[in-house]
């Protein structure tokens, strides 16, 4: 991952930085109507890949990077092709935030390949904590069903389908990071980096990666009851 902090510095967002957070938005929003492709998980929990694009502008820019883009992906969102409305906005921007900002938090303190990857497991735990939460609060008003039967479905249906969810994220992260910033760098949209990476822990990575896709993908289908 990135060694250098100069980036997240900056006390305000450069027209550069601002020009690319705009387009991570774009990215975003495409790969949240890719995500939608995918079947929900009982009819109400949706798989959501633009958390990938969110906290791989958080790693570059900082948490407060990582809000905006949630926040104006999710509002776009509402605004065209969702049909939960402000509720579903407010949800929307609740799961990305709390794995992508508490992920650019970490992060931002310790950036390396070991920072990066306990930023992703404190992300996905503080989610799906979260998501918990606001599933028990939210979703009787949403779904007109008692509270305590979501209750019950707190931990054999939300909980496990936001590590899986989250697992996902992060292994996609992992993956996608590295090819994303050089490539945001050869566009000049980033600043180059003073350090360099050794082959041994690229290839870690991308097998840690690997697997947290892989692994998740097969439990998602778990959950839909494909297998």
């Amino acid at each position: 991952m990135d060694s250098n902090p100069a980036v997240s510095r900056h006390s305000a967002f450069s027209t550069r930085s601002v020009t690319t957070i705009g387009m991570l938005c774009a990215v975003a929003y495409v790969a949240m109507l890719v995500g939608q492709i995918v079947p929900a998980v009982q009819g109400i929990l949706s798989y959501d890949p633009k958390d990938v694009v969110v906290v791989i502008g958080g790693f570059i820019y900082g948490p407060v990077a990582a809000f905006i883009i949630s926040a104006v992906v999710s509002l776009v969102e509402m605004l065209t092709v969702s049909s939960t409305g402000p509720i579903g906005f407010l949800m929307n921007v609740v799961s990305t935030c709390s794995f992508a900002v508490p992920a650019a938090l970490v992060y931002k303190k310790a950036r390396s390949m070991k920072g990066a990857i306990w930023s992703l497991v404190t992300g996905v735990l503080v989610m799906a904590a979260m998501m918990c939460l606001w599933n028990y609060i939210v979703t009787p008003i949403y779904q007109g069903v008692p509270r305590a039967v979501v209750a019950g479905m707190l931990p054999t249906l939300f909980l496990p389908f936001n590590l899986v969810k989250g697992a996902i994220n992060a292994g996609l992260t992992l993956l996608l990071y590295k090819p994303v910033v050089t490539a945001l760098r050869k566009a000049g949209l980033v600043e180059a980096s003073s350090g360099g990476s050794h082959g041994k822990a690229n290839t870690g990575v991308i097998i840690l990666g690997a697997a947290l896709v892989i692994t998740g993908v097969l439990l998602i289908l778990v959950l839909l009851d494909v297998l």
